[in-house]
């Protein structure tokens, strides 16, 4: 069995199954704080969800503080197209800039947009579905990230902005190497990838919205041009550039992560496989929901202390802990979304799960605005699956990337026939 499983976010180990090191952090203090990524670490639901919505954290400090403020060291010059691009979407930004952005990309971004997509969401899964079943119909394994999580996300936010086909290959190599800097372990070379992508990206989204501007079309990207708030405010062009590099990172690679760990999490359970593969009509939308907590493709996000909190109210054996302005807190979603307290049976993968109240799209100010499309989008992907692919099943164990904060597979090597 060997040694158990501790807080190791850059272990391959902890990476691959983070679920018991979880279960021994809510056992223990309301925070702890962890030397190595010099953050306090919070795993407990009630804890996270109230700590997610506390307006005494932040996810950026520059709008209060400076770095040296905050025991932080100045950021190197390679970094700064990454940072500017980083700290021009809602993300990064705190109210009031952050209640702007979020007003005028909110009128852009609509529902009903989304609900104009499903038909061709669902399309375009259909057609990836075919693709994998061509590629197994000998036998041999495909493998399900590659066919079918990848390109449909990259498909369909290239297609909501505008992007058109031809660009389309730029986008994923862009969104990897940009979401690469938020792994607690990225390196120089890492900072200096991002930093390219971001720039190559800010240059080639100038172009397209200056097109855009000039000949309007039916995409986000012209909507985003074009909203205004009721005073007149707009987006500037940095911040048009940050939100759609935002678009396209929260709403690509953690909808490529979700799907992979989902069909895993399905594949590990051929008896829900089964249930879901029955009654499709009534299991598909709660066994989205019961993906996204089970194996959760954003197990941690985190928040800089703004003004001291207490941690913890005193109770249940532990002390509450008291954390200092100036510090960082990492809060663990992905073991809110496996605890106890909440959740009946909670390591058990359950289609029918209800009620389901999983973290894993935040919570707040910051609850994520692609929520509704992830969600369509997992749906059309595993919905077209259980329905055209009967005998689906795990080819061999697969592997996680080495990430932690977007955590997902390398491949799902999967048999069809």
């Amino acid at each position: 069995m060997g040694d158990p499983v501790v807080y190791q976010p850059g272990s391959p180990r902890f990476v691959t199954d983070p679920y018991p090191a979880f279960d021994t952090l809510r056992a223990g203090p309301p925070a702890l704080y962890d030397d190595a990524t010099r953050q306090w670490v919070v795993s407990r639901y009630a804890l996270v969800d109230r700590l997610l919505r506390d307006r005494r954290l932040g996810r950026t400090y520059l709008h209060v503080a400076d770095h040296a403020e905050f025991g932080r060291p100045p950021e190197p010059a390679y970094l700064a197209p990454f940072w500017a691009t980083i700290r021009n979407g809602m993300l990064d930004r705190e109210p009031p800039d952050h209640t702007r952005l979020r007003r005028l990309v909110s009128a852009a971004f609509t529902a009903r947009r989304v609900e104009q997509l499903v038909p061709r969401i669902a399309t375009l899964a259909g057609e990836l579905v075919d693709e994998l079943l061509d590629a197994g119909s000998d036998g041999s394994p495909v493998d399900l990230v590659a066919v079918l999580a990848e390109p449909l996300p990259v498909t369909v936010i290239a297609e909501l902005l505008g992007v058109p086909e031809s660009d389309r290959s730029l986008l994923r190599p862009w969104s990897a190497a940009i979401c690469r800097m938020f792994e607690l372990d990225a390196d120089r070379a890492d900072g200096m990838a991002a930093a390219a992508a971001c720039a190559e990206f800010g240059d080639y989204l100038r172009r397209l919205a200056a097109t855009r501007r000039a000949t309007p079309a039916d995409d986000l990207l012209t909507a985003l041009t074009q909203v205004a708030d009721a005073d007149g405010g707009r987006l500037s062009e940095d911040e048009l550039v940050g939100t759609c590099v935002l678009l396209l990172n929260a709403g690509h690679e953690a909808t490529v992560n979700a799907t992979g760990n989902g069909v895993w999490a399905l594949l590990r359970h051929p008896e829900q496989h089964a249930q879901l593969r029955a009654d499709p009509a009534a299991l598909l939308a709660p066994a989205v929901e019961e993906m996204l907590r089970y194996d959760c493709a954003t197990p941690m996000f985190e928040r800089w202390v703004l003004n001291d909190v207490t941690i913890g109210d005193g109770t249940g054996g532990t002390e509450a802990v008291e954390v200092a302005r100036g510090a960082e807190l990492a809060l663990l979603l992905g073991s809110a979304n496996r605890d106890p307290a909440v959740f009946a049976d909670p390591d058990r993968f359950d289609v029918s799960r209800s009620p389901n109240p999983h973290l894993t799209f935040g919570a707040g100010i910051h609850f994520c605005l692609g929520a509704p499309l992830a969600r369509r989008e997992l749906a059309a992907s595993v919905g077209a699956l259980v329905r055209r692919v009967p005998k689906l099943a795990a080819a061999a164990e697969p592997a996680y990337k080495p990430g932690f904060v977007v955590r997902g597979l390398r491949s799902l090597p999967v048999t069809v026939r």
